[in-house]
């Protein structure tokens, strides 16, 4: 939540929709709602035969997916899991304060640094 124009966050499993962890505020009031929605686009994104053609590795074929609205950008960072699924970090940036190319380096150190159990 230090990246400029960070407004909520969340760790979601991509296959359930289930936030496993969340701050800050959630578009549309709802964090759980936010999850499964945002989860929905994670897979329908990480399944798609256009994204999954040359994929040969475990893993969703996708890393990164990112949606630009008028008012905010919505990031979506794949995370490898030691189980089936597996989980993403969204990030909701208020777009007027957000600097694109700084979040995503962020959340993609982030994202690295994660150690799932």
């Amino acid at each position: 939540m230090t990246l400029p124009g960070a407004r909520g966050a969340a760790l979601v499993e991509w296959v359930s929709g289930l936030a496993l962890g969340v701050i800050g505020e959630a578009a549309g009031g709802d964090h759980e709602a936010v999850a499964a929605e945002t989860a929905a686009y994670a897979r329908a994104t990480a399944e798609h035969p256009v994204f999954t053609a040359d994929q040969h590795g475990p893993g969703p074929a996708a890393e990164e997916a990112v949606v630009v609205t008028g008012t905010g950008y919505h990031l979506l960072r794949f995370v490898e899991a030691p189980y089936e699924g597996g989980v993403f970090l969204y990030l909701w940036l208020d777009r007027p304060q957000a600097n694109l190319a700084l979040a995503l380096r962020g959340l993609r150190e982030l994202a690295e640094g994660l150690v799932l159990v």
